[in-house]
């Protein structure tokens, strides 16, 4: 019981956790805008971002990228190559003030989408460290190659 207190009220004291609104919303607005450079701005100069999608992109082992650098190379390529199926429906987040995770659930209001769960952690109002956590449509969309270059 205590933990879904705890989650109810983290997810609409946005008030008392400016940071993790201000990355929540302008993360969304990025992506939707597909602008690398202000994806880039919300992370600190050595985060790390994992995803399956960095070994299906990169084709290598690990993955993981780590700082600006790369993850500007590996956002680019993201940006350019969205499968139409990659939509934003969203419904608020969860916070402890400093770790923030949404869900982007596969059944949407415009049918169903690839299904993540995203995680951030936020450290001086910036991406310390993102991962994202693939579901079953999410995962059948790499198995097609609908993500390709």
């Amino acid at each position: 019981m205590a933990i879904k207190q705890l989650e109810q009220s983290n997810l609409s004291s946005t008030d008392s956790h400016p940071d993790i609104e201000r990355v929540y919303q302008q993360w969304d607005d990025a992506l939707g805008k597909k602008d690398v450079e202000a994806a880039l701005a919300l992370y600190a100069p050595d985060a790390t971002l994992e995803s399956p999608l960095v070994s299906h992109l990169l084709r290598v082992d690990k993955g993981v990228r780590q700082g600006r650098d790369e993850l500007r190379d590996f956002l680019s390529i993201v940006f350019q190559n969205t499968p139409p199926s990659r939509k934003r429906f969203r419904k608020g987040y969860s916070t402890d003030g400093h770790r923030v995770m949404w869900e982007y659930p596969r059944e949407s209001p415009d049918g169903e989408q690839m299904d993540f769960v995203e995680v951030m952690e936020i450290e001086k109002g910036l991406i310390r460290k993102h991962r994202v956590y693939w579901g079953w449509f999410g995962v059948n969309v790499l198995k097609m190659n609908q993500y390709h270059q």
